[in-house]
């Protein structure tokens, strides 16, 4: 959310930010709702302070004997209160409506993101590995004959409808070997503090981390009132919620695999071949909880994790600075890491890592108090994939695929594999 004081020092800037999104210019309707409560306020203070110098004068003008002094002055009292309570009202009507208006409005950009509207605006900063070469034309995943027996669509339809898969046998075994892999890199090595935590969160959790309310149809309500978490994002970042952290406990980094749901509102006909856009899937998530000055080095230090973790699967990959106008809706800066896929000849996205600036934590109230002293301030919030566990399975499985139907897998599994290293074409690890 936005610091309507940033937007009274310049709304030019604000706007410019926010077109460089795509996005209508905001500065006048905000400044107009933030002008008619800071103004029913000052009404209301000013009736207030009348009210009480009348009711000073009340009991004077009873003992001097004046009925009709006491009479104006306790009528005017009664006027002032009844106006005080209708200004305050008031005041509280447009403080609600100028939150509103700020929770949907879209982070604004760094100064050195790319310009442009969308994915075509986003500038390679890397590549990293080669694409391996096949004698044979690849296959994507779900026609890679080993893989075909453990990744069933039909059943996971029967069960729960398109956009599930029930993965068994060795496939389900790979698929859990990539994520305590990637838990123990990011635990062991990267100094993360692993966390299990619901699935299952709040309203107030969404709104925190930008989910709610503007992109309430991209997720599922239970009926209890509970919204299923689209990513552990949420459930990390909010940890921090209303607290008022030490300045010496910074940076928190945390880390969790957790189920991510998402319904996939509006990506009708998009990607639905195999399980590489799934209703419910697992993540690896990083969480950073900065202080203010370190938010952009824990962005590029967050990247690192990420990209260490396909550099460790021996998987070729390029890293993305998006532009402004592809950014998702809380992020300043974002990279994307896309792996290559031999099956679709291309590379897909398989990590986000983003830096939020303040934008979470004044929609969460999240702060820290400075060691020298001082008025408490926001923290700045970063999140990423470390990795999306589906997407990084079809990534090992296609690339490591023979013609024959087996699979080389990385040797950086073997410890989570009982120190086997192939599929075999039937289906069983060897």
């Amino acid at each position: 959310m936005h610091d309507i004081r940033l937007i009274r020092d310049d709304p030019a800037a604000f706007d410019a930010g926010l077109a460089r999104r795509g996005v209508a210019a905001a500065s006048e309707r905000l400044l107009a709702l933030d002008t008619a409560r800071r103004d029913a306020i000052t009404r209301s203070e000013a009736a207030m302070a009348e009210r009480n110098a009348a009711s000073k004068e009340v009991g004077k003008a009873k003992a001097s004997g004046d009925e009709a002094e006491f009479e104006r002055l306790r009528a005017l009292v009664g006027q002032k209160k009844d106006e005080i309570a209708r200004l305050d009202e008031e005041a509280k009507a447009r403080d609600a409506e100028l939150r509103a208006e700020l929770l949907g409005l879209p982070n604004l950009p760094l100064a050195d993101v790319p310009e442009g509207e969308d994915e075509d605006g986003n500038v390679e900063l890397h590549r990293r590995g080669a694409p391996p070469s096949f004698d044979f034309a690849p296959k994507e995943h779900f026609d890679i004959p080993g893989i075909r027996a453990g990744m069933d669509f039909e059943t996971a339809a029967k069960l729960s409808g398109a956009r599930f898969v029930l993965l068994t046998g060795a496939i389900a075994r790979i698929h859990r070997a990539l994520a305590q892999f990637m838990l123990e890199t990011h635990i062991s090595e990267n100094g993360l503090l692993e966390v299990n935590g619901p699935v299952m969160v709040r309203e107030e959790a969404m709104i925190g981390t930008g989910q709610l309310p503007k992109f309430g149809e991209d997720s599922y309500l239970l009926r209890e009132g509970l919204w299923l978490i689209p990513t552990s994002e949420v459930t990390l970042t909010n940890i921090v919620q209303g607290d008022i952290l030490d300045e010496a406990t910074l940076p928190r980094r945390m880390t969790a695999h957790s189920l991510c749901f998402r319904s996939e509102a509006g990506s009708a006909g998009r990607d639905t071949s195999g399980m590489l856009r799934q209703h419910q899937f697992e993540k690896v998530e990083m969480v950073s909880v900065t202080h203010p000055d370190k938010g952009e080095e824990e962005l590029e230090r967050m990247r690192g994790c990420a990209e260490d973790i396909l550099d460790r699967l021996g998987l070729a990959y390029r890293t993305m600075t998006l532009c402004a106008g592809d950014m998702g809706f809380g992020a300043r800066k974002t990279y994307d890491l896309e792996v290559w896929l031999p099956g679709q000849d291309t590379y897909r996205e398989i990590s986000s890592v983003s830096f939020c600036g303040d934008f979470q934590a004044r929609r969460m109230n999240a702060r820290y108090r400075p060691e020298g002293g001082g008025k408490p301030d926001f923290v700045h919030t970063l999140n990423g994939s470390g990795l999306a566990v589906g997407r990084t399975l079809i990534a090992v499985l296609e690339n490591g695929q023979r013609e024959d139907g087996s699979v080389a897998l990385p040797e950086a599994l073997a410890p989570w594999l009982g120190g086997r290293t192939h599929l075999s074409a039937a289906g069983e690890l060897v």
